[in-house]
């Protein structure tokens, strides 16, 4: 399709709100059947705002993936939680993820609460309805619709691919007719870089456990294609903030950090769809979450 205007073409923007671990990244790349989101059971894992960009012959919606809700207490989540918020303003419609709840609790009501200043419609999903007896849901249908008029209420379930087409129908009704903002072959305004680097980023999240996952930054140092063959050399350091988390992610005779290099090597090479030699780096910089220069190094900003 060209970059022109057709006839009756919805396109816009809508935000994935929700607290944090209720699926957004999985419902992302299962909307653009392609991981651009990092996935993990650990709370809090996207930092940044995911541009993901989703096509048919008759809209493109273009998503905005945000960090969880969650109570702020590094600078590094004062940082998250903004860019969260300030995805609500400009956008043609909010898509707000809960788990099937019965009651709405303190960080689903703080969410709730944001959405009373905004006019921008609300289509609130209940993922995860493959965890719950069917009948468990009219409750939680029931206890949701009072607590705000949403535009629409839609069970669905990310991981089983369940209701997620109905979802995007529900969306593409919202858009406005406009123009294609993005080629077809576009699934994010993210570089290859960055998502390299959050690869890495989720095979330390699923491999290690405790502070780890939440005081690791990757950062892509160097990303170059050789001249004699089709191979991509990639260098990346893991930053962490003890010399003793620098140990754990290394490991015994640096079998930790092979594993998680091997795992990620496979990730990247279908994301570029070529091979790549993948070199990792541990090095510690000390609170570094707390510190304005290194977040703004490792690529964290209000935006």
């Amino acid at each position: 399709m060209s970059m022109e205007q057709q006839e009756g073409f919805r396109s816009g923007f809508i935000s994935i709100i929700g607290r944090t671990n209720v699926g957004k990244s999985t419902l992302l790349n299962r909307i653009l059947k392609q991981k651009i989101a990092i996935m993990s059971e650990k709370p809090q894992t996207t930092r940044n705002k995911i541009v993901g960009i989703y096509h048919s012959n008759h809209a493109q919606i273009v998503f905005i993936d945000t960090p969880g809700f969650h109570k702020p207490k590094h600078r590094l989540n004062e940082i998250m939680l903004k860019t969260a918020i300030k995805t609500l303003e400009g956008i043609d419609a909010v898509l707000y993820l809960i788990e099937p709840d019965k009651v709405v609790g303190p960080g689903d009501r703080h969410i709730i609460d944001l959405f009373q200043g905004i006019n921008t419609p609300v289509i609130l999903a209940i993922n995860k309805i493959d965890l719950v007896p069917k009948e468990q849901l009219l409750p939680v249908i029931d206890t949701y619709s009072r607590a705000y008029t949403f535009a629409e209420i839609i069970p669905i379930s990310a991981l089983e691919n369940e209701n997620v087409d109905h979802t995007i129908g529900a969306l593409i009704a919202y858009l406005p007719e406009g123009p294609q903002y993005y080629p077809d072959d576009m699934v994010t305004d993210r570089p290859e870089r960055f998502l390299a680097a959050e690869l890495v980023r989720e095979k330390v999240i699923h491999l290690t456990r405790e502070e780890i996952p939440y005081s690791i930054a990757v950062v892509v140092e160097k990303m170059k294609s050789r001249e004699d063959s089709n191979i991509v050399d990639i260098d990346a350091t893991v930053y962490v903030e003890k010399s003793s988390q620098k140990g754990i992610l290394i490991g015994k005779s640096g079998e930790m950090l092979k594993r998680i290099g091997t795992l990620a090597r496979k990730d990247i090479e279908m994301l570029l769809g070529t091979k790549i030699y993948l070199r990792l780096w541990v090095k510690v910089r000390k609170n570094w979450r707390m510190n304005k220069n290194y977040l703004r190094m490792f690529g964290y900003r209000n935006t």
